[in-house]
């Protein structure tokens, strides 16, 4: 069975100022946010705050200039939060229209050709230079690796992989 807290009393003093003012904490939020909706959640936010703060037990004004100071500071806080989502965000339909690019198919026919280009490139290598091109530039394998897997030094792996991408520049050049 669910347990039923009461919010008629409270633990402490400042938390019974909230619930007793809370109307008023909710359109001090709104008057800020614009939205009582969003108000409801700042001066929800605000409790949360206020029951893990340390306990208050200055006067009954001052607690409620306490409480009042952080409903606005968190409203502003939301608003800000708000307008700058929306500076940066759109509706989505504007989403359905922007223009990527290099995504017209002309574009998409001159990747693709020369993709096909430099798998040709490739082919054209010794087998051993291609392999230690494709390991570290599409697999990211370490040049030592390699090296330790074809039996050459560093050194060696790191000029094959040079030599493959000159060669690879070299026939796409030509054939552009």
């Amino acid at each position: 069975m669910a347990e039923q807290t009461s919010t008629s009393k409270c633990d402490s003093p400042l938390l019974q100022a909230f619930v007793d003012n809370r109307s008023i904490l909710v359109k001090i939020a709104a008057r800020i946010t614009g939205c009582r909706s969003r108000a409801e959640d700042v001066v929800q936010d605000a409790f949360f705050r206020l029951n893990s703060a340390p306990h208050i037990t200055s006067s009954f004004k001052a607690q409620l200039s306490y409480l009042f100071q952080i409903v606005r500071n968190l409203a502003i806080d939301h608003y800000r939060k708000q307008s700058m989502e929306l500076k940066y965000s759109g509706s989505e339909e504007e989403g359905l229209n922007v223009v990527i690019q290099g995504a017209s198919p002309e574009a998409t026919h001159i990747n693709f050709a020369t993709l096909e280009h430099i798998a040709d490139a490739l082919n054209e290598l010794p087998q051993r230079t291609r392999y230690a091109f494709e390991m570290y530039r599409l697999h990211g394998v370490p040049q030592k690796d390699i090296a330790k897997e074809l039996g050459v030094s560093p050194t060696l792996v790191n000029f094959m992989i040079r030599d493959a991408l000159v060669h690879c520049r070299k026939v796409s050049s030509q054939r552009t």
